[in-house]
């Protein structure tokens, strides 16, 4: 909860990739609050009113993921909102005469995407959820020390790129800088 709330404000790209790790983490953990209070709460150094509010946040989480049925897999509809509130910024930036850069990098990142979209089964996934599921696969990759391919990097770099970019323009459509 206290990094999610951060990184909301501060960088809304890692904000959704924490959260897609918190919804495995919650898998991991077989929707047991006990086992999550263990494993990541009890560690907090926090007050005990502070981990009571993350305990409930967990909690919280943990019941939308069952009425969502997102058990096994997918995401929670607050997430899936994100990426639709970045969609809707993404093709208004593409759009902006005034984005020249914006529409660089973007395009530079789309051969990237197509092929990860050809590579999947899920051709209909939007271009933003496939960057972001790239960028997760990759940083599931790098926890269990598999090894990573130059080509794969190299990709990874130009998807955190974009990301980086298309999240810094949203921090600054959120926090009132000019009208994009």
């Amino acid at each position: 909860m206290l990094i999610a709330k951060k990184l909301k404000d501060e960088n809304i790209a890692e904000y959704l990739l924490y959260m897609w790790q918190v919804e495995d983490l919650i898998r991991a953990s077989n929707f047991d609050i006990e086992k999550i209070d263990d494993r990541i709460i009890s560690k907090f150094d926090e007050p005990e009113n502070i981990k009571k509010e993350i305990r409930d946040w967990y909690e919280n989480l943990i019941d939308m993921m069952r009425r969502e049925d997102i058990a096994e897999n997918g995401h929670l509809i607050i997430n899936k909102n994100v990426i639709s509130e970045l969609t809707d910024l993404h093709q208004r930036l593409l759009k902006s005469p005034e984005e020249k850069e914006y529409n660089e990098v973007y395009y530079k990142t789309l051969p990237v995407i197509v092929e990860l979209r050809a590579k999947s089964q899920s051709a209909n996934v939007p271009e933003l959820e496939t960057a972001f599921s790239a960028l997760y696969g990759y940083l599931l990759m790098k926890l269990r020390q598999k090894e990573i391919s130059g080509e794969t990097q190299a990709a990874i770099l130009q998807i955190s790129s974009f990301l980086k970019f298309l999240a810094q323009r949203y921090k600054k459509e959120k926090t009132g800088e000019p009208d994009i």
